[in-house]
């Protein structure tokens, strides 16, 4: 079927409107983006009216979870057509090792590039904005640089402003607008592939906690108002694909760790982000309404947090 093209919506605009959010991470020291600005992405064409659904994919090894998920909700062929350039986004952010549950598991992510590649996409990019340094070490401590390499992918730490572009949000009610990745905004697919843990500030991170890796001002969400901000970015940020790692979830000291982990064996898969994190919130032993940016967000528009109305396909690797 035909399918709305990311960059396709994306426009260049000379100016450096909504100045209040620009700035570098307090680590990372601060300063505009430059002054290009960007539409943000219009919903993928397959999320666009979709009976909110969910695939839950359980037994078997990991890899096997991931294309079961995956193909649950329409397989790889409906996100990635030849020549794609495929832009990943796992919670690379953290020194932990995958049995600390706090970065995604180097195995769904790779999984997820051998689907988008027997696709025929011409580049699959793995990118994060780490917030441990130096990026070499979280590549390697969390397993994910060697595995992205092995798989055929390419191993992108967004750590240099001139990598970002300032993306409008029009239905933001705190955040009208940030500075964001370029390589994701430029991507013809995105694919978001949280881990789900617990968060000490944002309650738990799912999907769309996890695209506060894509921005480069972390510190002002957190100023401003966290839950909201959460929520505003991700009636802009859309990814065509999300599938949360649930094979081992963090249940306390997040969202670095070390702490209580479990063993949940799953791996979801869908595009709605609000359905997606209300159930990560069920694994994580809350309820959907526990969690204010699920909420905020549901009251946007985004998503659905009712898991009694999200078809939720539960399938066997």
């Amino acid at each position: 079927m035909g399918k709305i093209r990311r960059r396709d919506f994306l426009r260049g605009v000379v100016g450096a409107g909504a100045a209040a959010v620009l700035g570098g991470c307090a680590s990372k020291g601060r300063g505009g983006a430059g002054t290009s600005s960007a539409a943000a992405p219009r919903l993928p064409e397959h999320a666009v009216n979709a009976e909110p659904l969910l695939a839950v994919a359980s037994g078997g090894s990991v890899e096997a979870r991931v294309r079961a998920a995956v193909g649950a909700v329409g397989g790889m062929e409906r996100f990635v057509r030849q020549g794609d350039t495929v832009v990943i986004k796992p919670n690379a952010a953290w020194q932990r090792s995958p049995e600390q549950a706090a970065t995604t598991n180097p195995r769904v992510v790779t999984e997820l590039i051998r689907l988008c590649k027997q696709r025929g996409a011409a580049k699959v990019v793995v990118i994060d904005h780490m917030i441990d340094t130096p990026p070499r070490l979280v590549w390697d401590i969390s397993g994910l640089g060697p595995a992205i390499a092995a798989a055929g992918g390419q191993a992108v730490a967004a750590d240099d402003q001139r990598g970002y572009v300032k993306m409008n949000i029009p239905k933001g009610k705190t955040l009208t607008s940030d500075d964001v990745i370029r390589d994701i905004l430029d991507a013809d697919v995105l694919i978001n592939a949280p881990i789900a843990k617990v968060h000490s500030a944002a309650v738990i991170t799912a999907s769309m906690k996890n695209l506060m890796g894509a921005i480069w001002n972390r510190q002002y969400w957190h100023q401003a108002d966290l839950q909201q901000c959460i929520a505003d970015f991700s009636t802009a940020m859309r990814p065509d694909l999300i599938v949360l790692d649930a094979t081992r979830v963090l249940l306390t000291n997040g969202p670095k760790g070390p702490g209580e982990t479990k063993n949940v064996g799953e791996v979801v898969a869908g595009f709605d982000p609000v359905a997606v994190d209300a159930y990560a919130a069920t694994l994580l032993g809350l309820e959907p309404q526990q969690v204010p940016h699920v909420e905020l967000a549901h009251q946007l528009g985004v998503g659905e947090m009712d898991l009694g109305k999200v078809q939720t396909n539960h399938v066997k690797a």
